[in-house]
């Protein structure tokens, strides 16, 4: 199985949305008929955007929701820019590699489109961004290791940040089950990338997670953000794990993986933002 086979060539659970393969198969309907359906990759961000709003009845939607969504916008920007730029640098990413950062960049691209179809007119301004984070990755286009790092740190927060604003979702089912689908998504990212750079597919304690410089950043004294959970923690639901099942630590941080509130998230992602 190759990388790009891995990934697919597009959101496998955006397509469901609209229609499955199992279901056309159960209606008859032939490989021509699923073209002439218009499921072209183009068009799914334009459809899903219409399906999100066919929840309201003038297609508008809820200051809540419009918040939520604007939020994952930002880190959509954030994400699909950091791709566009590493795939188009020359020499950055090896040709072995190549595939799997233009399908994550396929993914991050459509992500965009489909929250922007979603919120309409509600939907915020694509910031500037610093991917050196302030000097904090100075070579994040020029030294694959640094990019790849980056890769992973945006990745893990897009998962936990989803994740994190689920329970602000629970009002409007449809746009909740489309968010679902994207946090699945990047969480495919994530494991592809952790495993590019020589690690496991899931979280394992701290070490080896976030870069080191990033880590600091979220977690260190002073920092509000280093009052949430960090991926080593044990305790999920009020109940310590390790006591309770003789598991290891190790174990049970992998097992679990904590949402990410707004205040963390945009600790993470704040330094990549200029404006």
């Amino acid at each position: 199985m190759t990388h790009n086979t891995l990934l697919g060539d597009v959101d496998p659970e955006i397509i469901d949305t609209l229609l499955t393969r199992r279901e056309a198969i159960r209606r008859g309907a032939s490989t021509s008929a699923m073209v002439a359906a218009g499921l072209a990759f183009a068009s799914v961000p334009v459809a899903l955007g219409a399906f999100a709003k066919d929840a309201y009845a003038q297609g508008a939607l809820p200051s809540a929701i419009v918040d939520v969504l604007n939020f994952a916008l930002t880190l959509e920007y954030l994400e699909s820019t950091f791709y566009d730029t590493g795939v188009a640098t020359s020499g950055l990413i090896p040709a072995s590699d190549m595939a799997v950062f233009q399908q994550i960049m396929k993914h991050e691209d459509a992500h965009v489109a489909f929250l922007k179809a979603a919120l309409g007119s509600s939907a915020v301004a694509k910031p500037t961004f610093d991917f050196t984070a302030g000097g904090m990755f100075p070579d994040v286009f020029s030294n694959y290791t640094t990019f790849k790092a980056v890769s992973q740190a945006f990745e893990d927060t897009g998962v936990r940040a989803y994740k994190g604003q689920a329970p602000n979702l629970i009002s409007s089912p449809d746009i909740l089950t489309a968010a679902l689908q994207i946090h699945s998504v990047e969480a495919r990212h994530a494991a592809e990338v952790r495993r590019l750079r020589g690690l496991d597919g899931w979280i394992n304690g701290t070490t080896g997670n976030l870069p080191a410089a990033v880590n600091a950043a979220v977690y260190g004294p002073g920092n509000p953000a280093a009052q949430y959970p960090a991926e080593s923690n044990t305790t999920q639901g009020g109940v310590d794990l390790v006591g309770a099942t003789g598991m290891s630590s190790d174990v049970v941080s992998a097992s679990f993986d904590e949402p990410l509130d707004k205040a963390t998230v945009l600790a993470i992602a704040g330094p990549f933002i200029v404006s």
